[in-house]
Order: structure tokens, then C-alpha cells, then sequence
């Protein structure tokens, strides 16, 4: 899944990142329908380039890309090739099937049922091997009955998780002994920031988990077309580096390394500029402001 939209698409009202209480179950339904709506739309859009990943075979995507940097090195080989990898939250299996290309045997897991449809149709128009599941990545390990060498998860993911002593425990779970984590998601320093101000920086949001959902109503989606999500409501939850860190220590998982970023693959803030694929804020900007951040950790032989 992909992460908060970019400024713009946000509600200005006192309703955008309010605090709510809301039943977990509802906030997963409604994420759920958003994502389906999402999905049909992300299909068709030119950041997600359906047709293009399909007509290039060598084609990997830049997050898979990037990700691959960090991770690499912490795998046999420096490579998932001929890894068994389980991608969670992989939306419509761009990030997957890069992986796949790449030479991993490839499991997807996401909510999202419509996107899961197109992950599965984008796999065969590809002619790729992939096998995709239906589930909430908090209990991931209930619905996909194996284990791999790799639990791989990126880009705008863990705000979708209310509990991620769950989510950890699903994680270990998933992982054969010896087996390696990872994520790289945005910071969440970068979520607290008012990105409806183009002028300065600003804390706006919270920064630490309260068990409380924050709730947006965003009538389009972050790749900029102008179609209509049908429902526009979400909860997400913010969480803080201790929490991660802490869920996968608790789990059992032994960190093996731990990464802050200064660039991100969506525009997080209108300050930011591109570089290259990717967004930063400018100079001397961009020595103040962590954007995403990454771990690895592995599951004890």
C-alpha cells in the first residue's frame, strides 16, 4: 500500500488527522472499500504504469529498487533470487512481481480484494508465478500457511495497523528460523508535519500512539487523476519508532540494522522537489526532517 496523499488531497478542515475512537473492525471495513476503490484507479494511472511493466520484462519498480539497496546486503548472495518471499500489504503486486523478476518465489498478502484481482491478472500478463492472499497484515500468519525466507514490507504501511504487537507476532511467525525482516516505511517525524503549508514546516500531528485512529476523508487518491474514490473515509494509526522497534523485539526478532532517509518515492510535503524518481525537501531543509526509515531483523536459527 501506498502512503498518506501527497499535499492537496488532504482535507483543511479541523476533521483531517483528527483523533477518533472508532471499532477496529470498522476502520478495517472502511479501509478495505477505500482500497478497493483505490485500486481500479491506481490500475489505470500513469505512476503505477500497468502497461509498461508488463510490455518491459526487465522492468523493476523504484521502491523495490530502492529497497533492495538496504536490504541486499543482510541476504545470502546479496539477492532474493531463489528466496521464498512473503510481501505484505503488496496492493497490486507491482513491488511483488519486481521481486518475482528478481527471482524470488513470491507470496503477496493485502486486505484489498480488488487489488488483489489486478495483482493476479498483472502476474499472468507477465508471466510471472505468484501466489496472492486475502488478508489483514496483522494476522497474516493465520491465513497464508507457510513460512519464508524473507517477510518483506514498504511504502505506507504500518498507519493502516492498529496492532502491531500483533502484526510482529504474525511476522515472526512467517519467517523460517534464520529468516530476515524488513521494512522501509514513512517516518513518522514526516507524518507529523502540516502538509498543507507550503511556507514552513510544522507539527500538526500527533507523533505518538494513543490507540486512537486518526480519520481523513480524501475524495481523490494520491496519483493525481481526477476520479472519485467512493468511499473516501480511513482510519489510520500513528506509530512511533519505539513502537515498531519494540513489536518486533518483542516477537522475538534480533534487529540488524536500522536506517533513516532523507528521500521518499510520493510528495510527503509541498516543500519537497524531485530527485530523480523520488521527492526530498530542499537544502538546508533536508538535514532537518527524516522522511522514511528502514529495518532489518532476523528470527533466531
Amino acid at each position: 500500500m501506498s502512503t498518506l496523499p501527497p499535499a492537496g488531497d488532504r482535507p483543511s478542515d479541523a476533521l483531517a488527522g483528527a483523533d477518533v475512537g472508532v471499532d477496529p473492525e470498522d476502520a478495517l471495513l472502511a479501509n478495505r472499500a477505500n482500497w478497493d476503490d483505490r485500486a481500479d484507479i491506481h490500475a489505470a494511472s500513469a505512476m503505477y504504469d500497468l502497461p509498461g511493466f508488463v510490455a518491459d520484462p526487465q522492468r523493476i519498480s523504484d521502491v523495490a529498487r530502492d529497497d533492495l539497496a538496504i536490504l541486499g546486503p543482510h541476504l545470502p548472495g546479496g539477492t532474493v533470487r531463489g528466496l521464498d518471499v512473503v510481501h505484505l500489504q503488496c496492493h497490486v503486486g507491482t513491488d511483488t512481481l519486481s521481486l518475482a523478476r528478481l527471482g524470488a518465489r513470491v507470496t503477496g498478502v493485502d486486505l484489498s480484494p480488488r487489488s488483489l484481482e489486478i495483482a493476479r491478472d498483472l502476474a499472468d500478463r507477465c508471466g510471472l508465478e505468484a501466489t496472492f492472499v486475502e488478508a489483514d497484515a496483522q494476522h497474516a500468519a493465520d491465513a497464508v500457511t507457510a513460512d519464508f525466507d524473507v517477510v518483506y514490507t514498504s511504502i505506507g504501511v504500518l498507519t493502516w495497523l492498529r496492532d502491531l504487537t500483533a502484526w510482529a507476532s504474525s511476522v515472526a511467525r512467517l519467517l523460517r528460523p534464520g529468516g530476515t525482516f524488513f521494512v522501509r516505511d514513512g517516518h513518522p517525524m514526516l507524518y507529523t508535519l502540516d502538509d498543507a503549508r507550503d511556507d514552513l514546516l510544522e507539527v500538526r500531528y500527533r507523533y505518538f500512539p494513543t490507540g486512537l485512529a486518526q480519520v481523513w476523508d480524501e475524495e481523490t487518491s494520491y496519483t493525481g487523476d481526477d476520479r472519485a474514490i467512493a468511499h473516501p473515509r480511513t482510519y489510520e494509526y500513528p506509530h512511533s519508532l519505539s513502537e515498531v522497534i519494540e513489536a518486533l523485539l518483542g516477537a522475538g526478532l534480533c534487529l540488524t540494522s536500522f536506517g533513516e532517509q532523507q528521500t521518499c518515492p510520493w510528495l510527503g510535503h509541498p516543500l519537497m522537489e524531485p530527485v530523480g524518481p523520488d521527492w526530498a525537501f530542499p537544502e538546508p531543509v533536508r538535514q532537518k526532517v527524516p522522511t522514511t526509515y528502514s529495518i532489518t531483523a532476523v528470527k533466531d536459527a
